[in-house]
């Protein structure tokens, strides 16, 4: 280890090792300590801090697992009730009950709810941000999903996974590496290989086959009906949505159209303006083209295949009843200069 122990960021510090990496990590933890794991709740952040309270629980003195964002889409409802995964709602006076946080599948700038809270750890695949530190940081961006990361935790500290965390790390990695056809790396294959064995296979097809409510059909009917084809690219704007995650969900069912090359899927939610972004990440990357369109209205950043973008309504200075698909294309004419304004 190249730093000293002290540093305050150890995106500075150079690990000979995982195990070194490790040891290091458990180092900042004592006995007394209180831990709050905060999460945006998805498949591969409630498996990874799912993961981090195993690994910590018997070293300190309370840890918690608090999500930020409601919960809303029936697969990660269905996961957290199949697995038991133990989770607390984030309100802001929680801060007060704990005095060490870990951020896990996010960094500190993807939230607003993150941002003035000093992190002990963040531990995270997506690409690196700057502006923030912590007191250990362990980002990998060519990993597939976060849960690798964390499985890879638990290997060095010959930590056997429970039936529930292996299956919810097994559930993780196959979601955030759409089931190795996109952004898997030999990590991602290694760590599902070694899972596998632990997982009850009967719980992972109960969570997986949990897509869809019969009450969001509505919106996939709005999709079909509204959706506009710019050269391989497909636009569509839905309106305001009862959750924010069918957007993803209509966004993953155009992304299976062939010879689409990108597809931009909006709608409205909570007074913003919500934009799900998937490509073939061919030479694309859906991340970069969030951050430079977005970076100052609001929220976004991702993957090369996948992004997201949440703007407030009111940055865009326009009427939410007055926005549409075209609306949502001329949001993207300076990026694609081949896209001429719509009306």
């Amino acid at each position: 280890m190249s730093e000293s122990k002290n540093s305050r960021n150890s995106k500075k510090i150079k690990f000979r090792s995982n195990k070194e990496r490790v040891n290091y990590f458990l180092s900042l933890f004592e006995k007394a300590d209180r831990v709050l794991i905060l999460i945006w709740a998805d498949p591969d952040s409630l498996a990874s801090a799912l993961a981090v309270k195993r690994i910590l629980q018997k070293k300190v003195e309370k840890i918690t697992i608090s999500n930020v964002n409601e919960i809303s889409r029936l697969n990660n409802q269905v996961m957290v009730k199949s697995l038991k995964i133990p989770l607390q709602k984030y309100r802001r006076d929680l801060l007060e009950e704990y005095n060490k946080f870990i951020l896990v599948d996010s960094q500190p700038l993807h939230r607003e709810e993150f941002k003035d809270i000093h992190f002990t750890a963040v531990i995270d695949h997506h690409p690196e941000t700057e502006g923030w530190e912590a007191d250990f940081v362990d980002i990998r961006p060519e990993y597939g999903a976060t849960a690798t990361i964390l499985s890879e935790y638990l290997r060095v500290l010959k930590i056997k996974p429970s039936v529930y965390l292996a299956t919810a790390l097994v559930y993780a990695i196959k979601t955030d590496t759409d089931n190795f056809e996109k952004s898997a790396q030999l990590q991602d294959v290694l760590a599902f290989q070694k899972l596998y064995k632990y997982m009850n296979k009967h719980l992972l097809a109960k969570i997986e086959s949990s897509d869809l409510r019969r009450s969001e059909l509505k919106y996939f009917k709005v999709a079909l009906n509204q959706l506009k084809f710019k050269k391989k690219r497909v636009f569509v704007y839905v309106g305001k949505v009862s959750n924010s995650d069918v957007l993803v969900l209509i966004a993953d069912f155009l992304n299976k159209v062939y010879e689409t090359s990108w597809v931009f899927v909006g709608g409205e939610y909570k007074k913003k303006l919500v934009i799900i972004i998937r490509c073939d990440g061919y030479r694309k990357d859906a991340g970069k083209l969030a951050t430079r369109v977005f970076k100052n209205l609001g929220l976004a950043g991702g993957h090369r295949e996948k992004a997201r973008a949440e703007i407030p309504f009111e940055n865009l200075e326009v009427d939410p009843s007055r926005f549409s698909t075209n609306s949502l294309i001329n949001l993207f004419k300076n990026y694609f200069k081949d896209t001429k304004k719509s009306s």
